[in-house]
This record gives C-alpha cells, sequence and structure tokens, in this order.
C-alpha cells in the first residue's frame, strides 16, 4: 500500500511523536550519528505532511537501557499520550529504539491500533489495525528482544569464561588488592592488615560480631574503609561492616563470583537475593592470599548462623551477657526440646526463667514447663565450684595471660596509626618546604594541611597514651595480687559480682554438655539431670521458688491457732492474741507492708477462706440458747435474761462483738422471784456462794428414802 494512502487527514490532525533513545550515555557521547538519524526523522514527518510545530521530539530517555519500560519516563509519556489519542504517527528509528521488551512492544502496537495511530521506522509507515502490518511489527519486536538477549549472551559468555579460571577482576574489599601483574595481594599497609587480622582474632575469642564492635569501640580502635578513589580511611567498626566482612570469602584466599542474583522488578527497581554456594558461577578456594583459611571462614558462617535466636539454634548460641547460666544447655525434662530464657525485672534486678513455649507457639498447646532460673543456676555454680576448684589456679593464669595478649595487640595497632600519622606529617612537612615562599596562597594551604597532620598524631599519641593507662590500671599490681588471692577459692572467683555472666558461660561450656530440667509442682522441687562432658551424670535437687500468691498465703500453724481460739474467743481477742504472739499476717511479704498486724476483719477473711467453723456454729452446737430461746425455757421475759446473765445468774457466751448466747444448766435453776423484797445483787451472791460450796454426798441430804 501507498505510504500517503495510510496517511490520512486525521492522522494529520494530531501530532508527531519523535521517541529518541541510546541505551547508555557512552554511546550518547560517542555514538553521534546515531542520534543525527534519529533526529532527521523529523524531516520524514514534515514530508507526509505534518507542520513542523506538529512535531513533537521525546529525547528525555537518552542513556536508559530499553529492556523495560518501568524506568523510561519518556516511553510511558509517549504510551500515555497516544492512548489519549493525541498522536497521530509514532516514529522511531527501528523498533529497538521503542523497546527492546517484546512485552512493552505489543502493548504499544495495541495502544495504536486502538487510537487509530500510525507507526514509521526507518524502512517504512506501518498501521498497527492492518493484520499484515501488525505481524511484521511484531516480528520485528521479537527479533530486537532476540538481538539484546544474543548480544548479552555474548558479552555474559565471555565474562563466565575468564570467571571459570579465576582470571575475571572483580572489585576486591579492603585489606585486598592487585599487585603490577594483576594477582591478588594482601594490603601493603600493615596497619590495614593488623588492623583485620585483629579483627578477625577477636572475632574467634568471642564469637559474636556484635561483640566484637563493642571490643574495638571500647579499645578505641577503627577499622579500614577504602573509598570509591582508591584511598583508605580509618573509621569507627559498624555491626554492618563487621558482617560484611565476615561473610566475604575473599578474605579466605577464595575466589568466587555470583554469590548475588540481580533481579528487576515491575518497578525498575533492582532487587538482590542471596544464592547458595552451590549456585555461585565460581567459587576457587586458595586461589590467592587471604587473612584466614577457608576452613576458619566456614566455621565463622556457622557461627553466625548459631547465633540467632530460634529454637534450633539455641544449643549452639554463643555466650550472651544475660545471668542465665544453662543458655543454650537446659532441655526440658518433658518433651526433650531446648528451653528458652526470659528475663524479667523483679524487685531491682534482673531474674532469668526457663521456658518451653514451643509446642503453645506452633500448635496452640498448653506450655510445657516456666522454671524460676535463680535456684537452678545457683545448684549449677555450687556444683561447677566443687568440680573446679583444683583447676581454678591454671584457669585464672590463662585468663590473664589472654588479657596481657588482647592488650599488646591493641596498643600495637595503636602504634601503626601513629606510623602513618608520622609519614603522612611528613609527606605534609616536605610538600611546605619545597613551595616557593612568596606564593603565599599555595604555602598556605599546605601549611593548613600540615598543621592538620601534627594535629592528627598527636591525637593518636595521646589516644595511645590512654589506652596504655587503661591496660595498666586493669593489669596493675593490686588487681594482680587481687587474682593471685581469688584463686586459690574458686568459689570466691565464681561468685564475685565483678565476673562477667558471659564469662562463667565460656567456662560453663568446657564441663557441661546439657541439663535436663523436671519441675515437679506437687513437690514444690525441680529435678536437675547433668550431663558432663565426659559422659558421667549427676542428680541435683533444688527448691521451687514460691510464687507471689504463696509467698503471701498465711502459715498453716496459724491457721491451726485460730480454729482453736474459735472456742473461746471472738475476731478481736483472736486479733489481739495473735498479735501479742508475734504472729503475722502472709500480707508482711508484699513490699512495705512488713509493719501489718492482724485484724478482726482479717481474722474474719481467714475464717471465710479456709471454711472453718464459725463461733456460733460451735456455741449452738454446745446447747448455747439465743435470748428468745432462753426466755421462753425459763418463762421470763428476753430483758430478765439480759440482767440475769448480767449479774451471772446464767452464763452468756458472746460470739461476735455485738450478739451473745446464753448457757441454760441442767439443774437448780434459777426462779423468777419479786426483786422489791430479794433483790437481785443478793439472790446472784446467794447463786454463786451455792456454787463455789461442796456438796455433801449423804444419802439424807440427797433427798434418798
Amino acid at each position: 500500500m501507498n505510504v500517503h494512502l495510510k496517511v490520512q487527514p486525521h492522522h494529520l490532525e494530531r501530532g508527531a511523536y519523535l521517541y529518541i533513545r541510546q541505551s547508555s550515555m557512552r554511546q550518547v557521547v560517542e555514538n553521534v550519528e546515531s542520534a543525527r538519524r534519529q533526529y532527521a526523522l523529523r524531516g520524514r514527518a514534515v514530508a507526509l505532511g505534518w507542520r513542523d510545530e506538529q512535531i513533537i521530539v521525546i529525547d528525555n530517555d537518552q542513556g536508559e537501557s530499553g529492556a523495560s519500560a518501568a524506568w523510561r519516563e519518556g516511553f510511558q509519556r509517549l504510551v500515555s499520550d497516544v492512548g489519549m489519542g493525541h498522536a497521530g504517527i509514532v516514529m522511531g528509528l527501528e523498533v529497538s529504539r521503542l523497546a527492546r521488551n517484546n512485552a512493552d512492544w505489543q502493548r504499544l502496537l495495541e495502544i495504536c491500533a486502538l487510537a487509530d495511530t500510525l507507526i514509521l521506522d526507518e524502512d517504512g509507515v506501518y498501521d498497527p489495525a492492518s493484520f499484515n502490518d501488525r505481524l511484521l511489527l511484531g516480528l520485528k519486536g521479537t527479533m530486537s528482544e532476540a538481538e539484546l538477549h544474543v548480544i548479552k549472551a555474548r558479552l555474559r559468555g565471555g565474562i563466565l569464561n575468564k570467571v571459570r579460571r579465576g582470571e575475571f577482576r572483580c572489585l576486591l574489599p579492603t585489606g585486598l588488592v592487585y599487585d603490577h601483574f594483576g594477582n591478588v595481594t594482601l594490603d601493603p599497609d600493615m596497619q590495614v592488615r593488623e588492623t583485620i587480622i585483629h579483627f578477625f582474632e577477636m572475632f574467634s575469642r568471642l564469637g559474636s560480631a556484635s561483640q566484637t564492635v563493642k571490643v574495638f569501640r571500647n579499645e578505641g580502635l577503627l577499622f579500614p574503609s577504602r573509598l570509591h578513589n582508591g584511598d583508605t580511611l580509618f573509621r569507627p567498626l559498624t555491626a554492618s561492616t563487621a558482617m560484611r566482612v565476615l561473610n566475604n570469602p575473599r578474605y579466605a584466599g577464595a575466589y568466587t563470583y555470583g554469590r548475588r542474583q540481580f533481579r528487576r522488578t515491575i518497578d525498575g527497581k533492582k532487587t538482590l537475593r542471596a544464592r547458595d554456594i552451590d549456585d555461585w558461577p565460581a567459587c576457587i578456594p586458595d586461589a590467592h592470599p587471604g587473612y584466614i583459611s577457608w576452613e576458619r571462614h566456614q566455621e565463622n558462617l556457622k557461627i553466625l548462623k548459631a547465633n540467632g535466636r530460634g529454637f534450633e539454634a539455641a544449643r549452639a548460641s554463643i555466650p550472651r551477657e544475660g545471668p542465665a547460666l544453662l543458655q543454650g544447655r537446659a532441655v526440658c525434662g518433658q518433651c526433650g526440646s531446648h528451653l528458652r530464657v526470659r528475663y524479667a525485672a523483679r524487685r531491682g534486678r534482673q531474674e532469668a526463667w526457663y521456658i518451653c513455649n514451643r509446642a503453645r507457639i506452633y500448635r496452640g498447646e498448653p506450655m510445657c514447663q516456666s522454671i524460676a532460673g535463680p535456684p537452678v543456676d545457683e545448684a549449677i555454680g555450687m556444683l561447677i565450684a566443687e568440680q573446679m576448684t583444683p583447676a581454678a589456679v591454671e584457669l585464672a593464669l590463662e585468663v590473664r595471660k589472654e588479657i596481657q595478649a588482647r592488650h599488646e595487640e591493641a596498643d600495637r595497632l595503636r602504634c601503626r596509626a601513629i606510623e602513618r600519622a608520622q609519614t603522612e606529617a611528613g609527606l605534609a612537612q616536605r610538600r611546605f618546604m619545597l613551595v616557593d615562599p612568596s606564593n603565599r596562597l599555595v604555602a598556605d594551604t599546605l601549611e593548613g594541611e600540615w598543621n592538620e597532620k601534627l594535629r592528627t598524631l598527636a591525637s593518636a599519641r595521646e589516644e595511645r597514651e590512654r589506652g596504655r593507662e587503661h591496660d595498666q590500671f586493669i593489669l596493675d599490681k593490686a588487681v594482680h595480687e587481687r587474682l593471685v588471692a581469688m584463686t586459690a577459692d574458686f568459689n570466691q572467683l565464681w561468685k564475685d559480682p565483678d565476673t562477667p555472666s558471659r564469662e562463667r558461660k565460656r567456662l560453663l561450656a568446657h564441663i557441661i554438655e546439657d541439663v535436663t530440667l523436671l519441675k515437679l509442682p506437687a513437690e514444690g522441687t525441680t529435678k536437675l539431670h547433668v550431663r558432663f562432658k565426659g559422659g558421667k551424670i549427676q542428680t541435683l535437687t533444688t527448691i521451687s521458688p514460691k510464687s507471689s500468691p504463696q509467698q503471701i498465703k498465711t502459715k498453716p500453724s496459724i491457721i491451726e491457732l485460730v480454729d482453736r481460739l474459735l472456742d473461746d474467743y471472738i475476731y478481736p481477742e483472736i486479733a489481739e492474741i495473735l498479735n501479742e504472739q508475734g504472729h503475722r499476717p502472709g500480707g508482711t511479704a508484699r513490699r512495705g507492708c512488713q509493719d501489718a498486724r492482724f485484724t478482726p476483719l482479717k481474722v474474719a477473711y481467714l475464717i471465710h477462706e479456709y471454711k472453718l467453723r464459725s463461733r456460733y456454729d460451735r456455741l449452738r452446737q454446745r446447747g448455747m440458747l439465743t435470748r428468745q430461746e432462753a426466755a421462753a425455757h425459763l418463762n421470763i421475759s428476753e430483758q430478765t435474761v439480759a440482767r440475769w446473765a448480767k449479774f451471772g445468774l446464767i452464763t452468756r457466751h458472746a460470739y461476735n462483738g455485738h450478739y451473745s448466747l446464753y448457757e441454760i444448766a441442767d439443774g437448780d435453776l434459777p426462779q423468777k422471784q419479786c426483786s422489791r423484797w430479794n433483790p437481785l445483787e443478793d439472790r446472784a451472791a446467794a447463786y454463786r456462794q451455792m456454787q463455789t460450796e461442796p456438796r455433801t454426798s449423804t444419802g439424807e441430804e440427797r433427798g434418798v428414802v
């Protein structure tokens, strides 16, 4: 079909979009002919009938790859304008300029077909709504994508071929450099090398990246870092840097390539995914000198993996700063899983708990056990003190030697920093001395640099002096004598509050394999089955600490005493008797309640809580009568009953502070009389006298016929 027949008047009413793109900035700078050819397409649009002001040039994607449209703003604008019907024709030098991705190309064709937009390249004009043109454009898009794949595969193949031989030059980490022959060697800077060596040795001692960072910070040591321009700068060590160094196999002398895989997401961002070692394109151990061996690197990776807080890594985790001695070595006596450690701040101190909650977390089942740590740790500490007393002196001396060696290494690194500062200060001085004195601008600048280097040198010397004073304070004579004295009694060393919990756990790891804990709530004890490294097994029993309700629970002996006193006393009298005898309620165990005393209300609470028989029930069981019942029995009024009880004619027994029950004797009951001629006081006195006089046992007096 004639080109001019495809271009219709309604196409000319809309704009002509010219899309210009080159894949890299190097092509933009060097391949200027390609850019001229693309801009020359304006003449094709004018020849087809578009006015010059209708031609819209989109060239803001210069230097962007056509592999995806996610990061190309110009292409997104082009698709948007085509979809809104603003474009009559889309022009590009070739299909690859518009898209290298067949999905993006087909999407553009679909939108152009719906919007009745033409497409122009160097070969001609196409109508996407026409089947033949659509088929041809689709083939061109497929070939463009295949071309990109072939180019990448060709370049990638050459790189991988060199990678398999270990000859492809990659960016080296700090501490490794290429020599004049292209071989990988250790950094010639002694300060850099010794600092990295000290880092790996410190990690071997501590087994933790974060603890290694803390040691560097406490000792005032800096770690080398290489800038993009190749200069080396010493900075404070961070946890991310420590992890990056420990995970990098180049420090173990291994040539590696492809440890990570890059992918692009739908929004055009790069994602990084770590590969397994079996999927690396190249891994050649002992390919060049390293700071550690390949075996040591593998052990470091295992330690880092085991430092997680998961259930599976609990046993192999390194000793941490918490007070729980059996961290990672406590085994549940019910399910056989390793117990986890939980800490809680109580009574101004940190307490440890060994818990087994895997079943509750994963399956919603009840928790196996929750065991308080202090009694268990105390029993294990006493056992360790008994087992380790003969070797205490040797252990303390080894610790002292390790501390001295560590301080010597730190001092040597500080000396390297001073040497570097002296060298830089000397270079700055020579540069200043060689400058022309009349050139004050250059001389002032060089003089300022010289002064800055001198200040750095002075700071390094001061830092070394401070470090040496600190180390000398730690290892002075007084501390040495204290250490030697403590070795005579390892138990004292173990209980010394200055001894870190981490060191106790390290010592424990050399003696005990694991400890199985079984809580017996009915007995209030915990069984400890200790398994030593040599295979010996020993069983210990500890008393489980009381819970908060148990700690404030009233003693059983007090409950028994209250039960006996209820036979003869009411609540206020019982509270007074308990206080006089020195008994205290269970609430005195609470903080700030040490001065609590028994009160009638507390006695009533105990009687109700422990379901003791009340005094009223006890008196009724003994035959006591109420006032109404006594009045009916004696055929007198209730007021008379009260008066007789007041003067002792009948016995009254109080069952609380307000009410009483009355005891009526079986015989010799008092009779109701007129109180005018026989006053109640006289009758009560005569009645008491009659009760106290001894009775004769003769038959006449007893009225025996």
